[in-house]
């Protein structure tokens, strides 16, 4: 077998892996989603800490300042998450500030507590939780979908060449357009508020600023991957950079909207 045959296989196997984990946490919800969506939040913040710069303590500190915000997310067992939870992310922020004077491992802290406190409201949602939690999630995956083939398939001008090189205008139109069907898709077969498909395309711009400001940490900190926590995939915010972006628009979007 051939090198790129073993990369392209281990990367698949990861993928489904990391699919069917998401697959069953989203339908368990409650404690079983919020569990995996701390552990992410935590690997999240370790990922975003390194890339700073920070040491060994300040990063430990970043996470032990985020698993209070993160413990009162959790529904049933405590406030679950709501503007408690917010205030707490946005103090334990302060806190990393004032204990460490490094304002960018702060904003690790509301870069991976405040889109896990989206998610985990969102699947609480009493009535369309797993709905809208799946929109929110599977919206970023038809636009990273849609973006490959459509950059692939089509090419030119480039997006953002200081930042991603191969990033393409055909593929982040492609993306805008995958998410877009994805979310018509939604409102026809399962009740999506129409809404919020016609937030989709908006949000899936978004999606991709924060694969670019993602692209844009890795190239200040000299690194190719934000971590080696996925075999052939990188890091979690590798996987995540869109989803961290669009989650917190989501969700306040559900909750004035819909």
């Amino acid at each position: 077998m051939t090198q790129g045959k073993s990369d392209l296989g281990t990367r698949a196997i990861v993928a489904v892996a990391l699919i069917a984990l998401a697959a069953i946490a989203l339908w368990a919800g409650g404690l079983g989603f919020w569990l995996v969506i701390a552990v992410v939040a935590l690997l999240m913040m370790a990922e975003y800490a390194e890339l700073s710069g920070a040491g060994l303590r300040e990063k430990r500190l970043a996470q032990y300042a985020l698993t209070v915000p993160l413990a009162i997310m959790a529904p049933g067992l405590a406030a679950g998450p709501g503007f408690l939870a917010l205030g707490l992310v946005i103090g334990a922020a302060f806190f990393v500030a004032a204990a460490t004077r490094k304002g960018q491992l702060a904003a690790g802290v509301l870069y991976s507590g405040l889109p896990a406190l989206a998610l985990v409201a969102l699947r609480a949602h009493p009535a369309h939780g797993l709905l809208y939690t799946f929109w929110a999630m599977a919206l970023v995956w038809a636009c990273d979908t849609g973006a490959y083939f459509a950059g692939r398939a089509i090419g030119g001008p480039k997006l953002a060449p200081l930042i991603s090189p191969n990033k393409t205008w055909a593929g982040f139109l492609g993306g805008v357009a995958a998410a877009g069907a994805f979310a018509a898709l939604l409102v026809i077969g399962f009740g999506l508020p129409v809404i919020l498909a016609l937030a989709t395309p908006f949000l899936a711009m978004l999606a991709q600023v924060g694969d670019l400001f993602e692209s844009h940490l890795k190239r200040c900190a000299g690194v190719k991957d934000s971590g080696n926590l996925l075999p052939g995939h990188g890091g979690i915010l590798d996987r995540l950079d869109g989803l961290v972006a669009v989650a917190p628009f989501a969700a306040l979007l559900v909750l004035v909207a819909a």
